[in-house]
């Protein structure tokens, strides 16, 4: 073997010694990927660098190769690679405490099924109160809302309630309505089904409310394992931020804590619930913002849901014609709430299903907001919108927050709720999309699933999982799939005041990502539902790796 000079080698040595020298250091590399960056151009990059959890390049093979050296490289090997995808509504900490504490009542096809599946769960889970969550008449042969005669014979001595799918209604049993203290004379004619002229045991909105406010809360060590139970599972489908739509300032703290720990990495933008200790923590004191967690906004309820019929319409309901369905509360509380947002410049972020809600808030959010303001007060849910105020939304730039899925969920029974007529103006993502340019979706979870592809999957093919209808449901307001992928990223980013730090992969962005099997911007649509989730980083971090 022939010596080599040790001059060669020092020469060698040098010059690769120099060229690391030149080259700026990265945490990560990731190469050969298919990475849609969802930036202004919608550009589709092969590589980038991270560095302290944020993107610092975005570009080519070669180019991030002859820039940057790391100690650790990911070959994609041809996969595709999105900004983490950011729920724009949803319920992250109740669904964890779901998990933990209720039955699982969604898809029953009866209460028959429901009384079965809470024997086993009583059984299995031994508890003061018997709790359940997801059902839904609408799915049943006979459409009719449940009784509690049953749930009075086999628990007469155990307090049960069991929340309906859309979370505005419920139906409890005799014991805890005793525990409530509810007397049918305080309980508002509005807010109760009745049977020839008895109570059912169901009831919507507040009364709901004043029934679930007597479950036992959840103790510090059951609240921490709730949201680190939700993480997990949002990490597993690519969530890197979820926007929670109503919270207090105990859960609060217990997210803030682990935050800062560093157990749970999941980023929040939370809206407050508007109780007095929110406001005077929170409110009165500014925006409160960390490297994870955002609290810039104030939830409100302005009607209850379809589904229930406590949506709130300009008409009568089709199928229950003297019925209108409710506002919950007093225009004067909505104006209390939208002069104290405006003037410690709190966002406004109101549940409107119906279209006497969705228009009630148009016409309230106006007398604050001025043309070319940049608020961002937001319209949740906005399911019916009469056709002569959707201009309105662009006009005040007022942001609608949509679940595509919502769609999907409703449209077996909405016609017949509505009328043909009224669902011209329903769920009418597009139409929405397009008065301000944008939109946030979301998925309402546990309402509906958590999967985010889900809601790409509706968003663009208007279809449920099984492929209904062939032809897609009410395709005009389908969305392209450059518009449902900015709807989950970067336009929900957006509609927290968030676009400049995450939603997309650009430089100086935080470095949330996330690797899926298949390319769901090109395969064909019926692959899409079937997508599954390789890899979720958050800041640089891998956080789920299937």
């Amino acid at each position: 073997m022939k010596k080599l000079n040790p001059l060669y080698v020092l020469f060698v040595v040098f010059v690769l010694t120099t060229s690391c020298q030149k080259m700026e250091k990265a945490d990560l590399i990731v190469k050969n990927a298919r990475i849609y960056t969802v930036d202004a151009g919608f550009s589709v990059q092969s590589s980038f660098a991270v560095k302290d959890g944020r993107f610092i390049e975005v570009g080519k093979n070669e180019e991030i190769e002859q820039r940057y050296h790391a100690g650790k490289v990911i070959d994609m090997e041809g996969k595709p690679v999105y900004p983490g995808f950011i729920d724009g509504h949803c319920h992250f900490y109740h669904y964890g405490v779901n998990k933990m504490r209720y039955a699982d009542l969604t898809g029953t096809s009866s209460f028959e099924e429901i009384l079965n599946i809470l024997q086993k769960h009583h059984k299995n889970n031994p508890a003061e109160w018997l709790l359940g969550r997801g059902w839904d008449q609408n799915e049943w042969p006979v459409k009719d809302f449940p009784t509690n005669r049953e749930l009075n014979k086999q628990y007469p001595n155990t307090p049960v309630v069991l929340t309906r799918v859309d979370g505005h209604a419920v139906v409890a049993n005799e014991e805890a309505i005793a525990r409530a203290e509810l007397a049918e004379s305080d309980i508002p004619k509005d807010e109760a089904i009745y049977n020839d002229g008895k109570l059912t045991g169901v009831f919507l909105e507040g009364t709901a409310d004043r029934l679930r406010d007597q479950i036992p809360a959840p103790q510090r060590a059951e609240k921490e394992e709730a949201l680190l139970t939700a993480q997990n599972d949002c990490f597993s489908v690519g969530l890197t931020s979820v926007v929670d739509a109503g919270l207090e300032k105990p859960v609060i703290d217990v997210i803030d804590s682990l935050q800062k720990g560093g157990d749970l990495k999941m980023r929040m933008d939370v809206m407050l619930t508007p109780n007095e200790e929110n406001i005077e923590a929170y409110v009165k004191k500014g925006h409160y913002k960390t490297t994870r967690l955002h609290i810039h906004s104030i939830k409100l309820y302005a009607d209850g849901a379809l589904g229930s019929r406590g949506a709130c319409l300009l008409e009568p309901y089709e199928d229950d014609p003297d019925n209108y369905g409710l506002l919950v509360n007093k225009p004067d509380f909505y104006c209390d709430m939208f002069e104290l947002a405006y003037n410690n410049n709190y966002q406004v972020n109101t549940h409107a299903i119906g279209d006497s809600a969705v228009r009630f808030l148009l016409n309230e959010y106006s007398q604050y907001l001025k043309p070319d303001n940049d608020r961002r007060w937001r319209i949740e849910h906005a399911q019916i919108v009469h056709p002569e105020d959707f201009d309105k939304f662009g006009k005040y730039n007022i942001i609608p927050s949509m679940q595509a899925t919502h769609a999907t969920s409703d449209m077996g029974w909405a016609p017949a709720r509505i009328g043909q007529k009224r669902m011209q103006g329903a769920y009418a993502l597009k139409e929405l999309m397009k008065q301000n340019g944008w939109l946030v979706n979301g998925t309402d979870f546990p309402i509906e699933g958590i999967n985010p592809v889900y809601t790409f999957y509706t968003s663009v093919v208007r279809k449920n999982l099984q492929g209904h209808p062939e032809d897609g449901f009410q395709m005009e307001n389908a969305l392209s799939r450059k518009n449902a992928l900015r709807s989950i990223t970067l336009w929900a980013a957006k509609g927290s005041f968030e676009e400049k730090e995450k939603g997309s992969i650009e430089p100086g962005k935080k470095a949330d990502f996330v690797v899926l099997d298949r390319d769901i911007m090109k395969v064909n649509e019926e692959r899409i539902p079937g997508t599954e989730v390789l890899q979720t980083f958050s800041g640089g971090a891998k956080v789920y790796e299937k």
